[in-house]
């Protein structure tokens, strides 16, 4: 909880004037809801765009009941919040209302009044009936991903009539939905992501003069894709994405360790050390290519001492002197 929360939830039931501590905060609220349903307090300014219809957003809150200091909902214990979509996995109008005024990074408070909130029967037995309750509300991120849905349930023929600014607009929406999957450890679900986006890009004809940028937004898809592979322990579908961002840009370091590391994965010791050498000509100071090259030497020594133990075992003298393979 904020410091602003404890200040709220520490205040005497009611003031001289009799009235209750939401009563007093809500005179300095703005009003959102225009019958003052919804009231707004800004703790920390956002930057950007404000929050757009059918987003997903990505938010910390905790709501409060009137005098008491624990929450009686929170998410901030969570490491990753889940991707919450505005419409369908937010369940009180007030807060769907509150988020569609803020900005990312922004903090705020919010009242909401039952009507917007757990109407007049409450949620028993957490939430009493016809309660006013206070949810303090961070938003982290959010992505718009209306505009996505509706363009991948297009044909190919009706997205080629959209300019390439769109399409390229679209496989980034695609992308970052994958990277917030992928950071939620979601590897299947972030591959889906990424697989489309590529879709898209790979779909575009474009002129001579254009095609640099679909190559540079296909580029981070191959690269996201073949990591992707590599959580999800299949490393010779990593390697066949990481040689395909390098017939995009053949110098690119990170494609580079990708096939390394897949090639590693596949005890395939020569190919990975050429192409983690590769990286590290482009990045010699790269702490995750030096680290993977260390790994890679102890790999292969214990698979050339292995060799050397077997090859000794096939052609010892056996207990009478014989040799193996002797009737």
């Amino acid at each position: 909880m904020s410091a602003s929360s404890r200040c709220l939830n520490g205040l005497p039931p009611s003031g001289a004037d009799g009235r209750s501590p939401y009563q007093r905060l809500s005179q300095r609220m703005l009003d959102l809801s225009g019958d003052r349903g919804v009231l707004k307090d800004v703790i920390r300014e956002g930057s950007g765009e404000l929050v757009t219809p059918d987003a997903s957003v990505l938010v910390k809150y905790s709501g409060y009941l009137e005098h008491m200091d624990k929450p009686f909902d929170s998410n901030c214990f969570r490491k990753n919040p889940r991707l919450m979509k505005l419409g369908e996995d937010i369940t009180l109008w007030g807060m769907e209302l509150g988020l569609l005024s803020m900005r990312r990074g922004e903090l705020a408070r919010f009242l909401f009044k039952p009507t917007y909130a757990y109407g007049m029967l409450g949620c028993p037995p957490l939430i009493p009936p016809n309660t006013t309750v206070l949810f303090e509300i961070e938003l982290l991120d959010f992505l718009d991903s209306a505009e996505s849905d509706k363009f991948c349930a297009l044909s190919a023929e009706q997205q080629d009539q959209f300019p390439l600014q769109k399409v390229l607009k679209v496989a980034a929406t695609e992308r970052e939905f994958g990277n917030y999957l992928f950071r939620q450890n979601r590897f299947y679900d972030a591959k889906v992501r990424y697989k489309q986006a590529l879709l898209l890009l790979h779909r575009r004809s474009v002129p001579l003069e254009e095609q640099h940028l679909v190559e540079t937004a296909k580029l981070l898809v191959l690269l996201n894709l073949s990591f992707t592979y590599l959580k999800l322990e299949r490393p010779a579908v990593a390697l066949c994405y990481g040689e395909q961002a390098l017939s995009i840009d053949q110098k690119n370091a990170k494609a580079l360790f990708r096939c390394g590391q897949a090639c590693l994965l596949m005890t395939e010791y020569q190919k990975a050390r050429d192409f983690l050498v590769r990286a590290q000509k482009e990045q010699p100071f790269n702490h995750d290519i030096n680290n993977e090259l260390k790994k890679l030497a102890s790999y292969y020594r214990d698979y050339m001492g292995k060799e050397k133990e077997m090859c000794h075992r096939m052609f010892a003298p056996g207990e009478h002197g014989s040799t193996v393979g002797e009737n």
